[in-house]
């Protein structure tokens, strides 16, 4: 996995001295004339201690800047391999510095950013990320309404643990808010809403469960056919296939469907049966273009099993965002917590989509789950 990391370090500096947060450089200045300490580097070290009690420290790609940002933690814990930042930063770093750090964790495919500090740090982030990756917050703040962080340290390290060994892991979109510090040093509480970024959340199986907790496939189907509905696009070709999950899907809109096979379907109508690889990429030239597939329930394989015709020249076209990969949390609980494969027949493709990915698995209903090229 691709995780990129920083740290505010400042977060949090005005809490203990009743400066109520830590944003500006004089606010910093006058938490350190009353005696206050930097606690989010410890806090930060806690969720990766955490984190690796059950991880090896080279089994994921780091991504972070020099110093207190985020690297100094990483090279105390063996972290590696650890990528930095490459532009110079200043001794003291403000906002526009994160953003600019966490733009490059985007330009290098991260799968994840996790971030310490408070809802300023959340702003910066969700500034630049939006719902593009998921993120993580390790709460180090004075102020903590956003809903994108843990709630401690130590389960901000439970939650990636658990995420990067397989266990199912939902994705909820949750808001981030923050609060005038001013007017809070007035006793006078104005959360403003700044945007929403997507969180892995520990998934619980609720719904369509039945007595002895087996999720009824079809209803479960039916709720996901009812999503992609929703969030249909017009003029724009869908590449569907292969296999049994994306037959219940075609039968549903009452389209004739190539069990084995990738139909291509625009505006409610099959446009090209059992399409090859050049019928994908003739299409994806000329239709804007997503693709909706399945994984394959006790192996996990999402490419290279039964849907060869997205060869590794159509995934270089189409890309991982256009594509929609459909997995119900029955199926998932079959791979016994073993990660899900690609094998596309081209290793420089398969490593560039190993990492994490998002499944659909209810109506508007998403997890994370590792994929890996073996």
């Amino acid at each position: 996995m691709r995780i990129g990391f920083i740290v505010n370090p400042w977060s949090g500096i005005g809490g203990s001295v009743a400066l109520k947060g830590s944003d500006g450089k004089d606010v910093r200045e006058e938490s350190l004339k009353r005696g206050a300490e930097q606690k989010a580097m410890s806090k930060a070290q806690t969720m990766l201690t955490t984190f690796l009690q059950d991880q090896p420290t080279n089994a994921h790609e780091w991504f972070s800047a020099e110093g207190d940002l985020g690297a100094s933690l990483l090279h105390q814990c063996g972290i590696q391999p650890l990528h930095i930042y490459p532009e110079p930063l200043p001794t003291q770093t403000e906002s526009i510095d994160t953003q600019n750090i966490v733009s490059w964790f985007i330009q290098n495919q991260v799968d994840l950013v996790v971030f310490a500090g408070g809802d300023g740090t959340a702003r910066d982030v969700c500034s630049v990320v939006g719902a593009s990756v998921p993120v993580l917050g390790i709460p180090t703040g004075v102020k903590i309404h956003s809903g994108v962080f843990a709630v401690t340290p130590h389960a901000a390290g439970e939650v990636l643990s658990n995420l990067l060994n397989g266990q199912l892991t939902d994705l909820r979109m949750e808001e981030v808010r923050d609060i005038d510090e001013e007017a809070f040093r007035q006793n006078r509480v104005a959360s403003k809403y700044f945007g929403e970024m997507k969180v892995p959340i520990s998934a619980e199986f609720m719904q369509h469960v039945k007595v002895g907790g087996i999720e009824q496939e079809d209803l479960v189907l039916n709720d996901i056919a009812e999503w992609l509905d929703e969030t249909h696009q017009s003029d724009c070709v869908y590449f569907m296939g292969s296999g049994k999950t994306i037959d219940f899907f075609m039968e549903r809109s009452k389209l004739s469907n190539t069990l084995l096979g990738v139909d291509a379907v625009l505006n409610g109508k099959v446009i090209k049966a059992d399409c090859t690889e050049q019928d994908i990429l003739h299409l994806a030239q000329k239709f804007k273009s997503q693709a909706i597939i399945s994984i394959i329930g006790g192996q996990g394989h999402i490419f290279g099993r039964g849907n060869h015709q997205f060869s590794p020249q159509v995934l270089a076209t189409l890309t991982k965002s256009a594509f929609t990969i459909i997995g119900t949390k029955a199926k998932l609980k079959t791979l016994e917590g073993r990660p899900l494969l690609i094998d596309s027949g081209d290793r420089n493709t398969d490593l560039k989509w190993a990492g994490l990915i998002t499944l659909l698995t209810g109506y508007n209903d998403e997890v994370l789950y590792p994929l890996v090229a073996l």
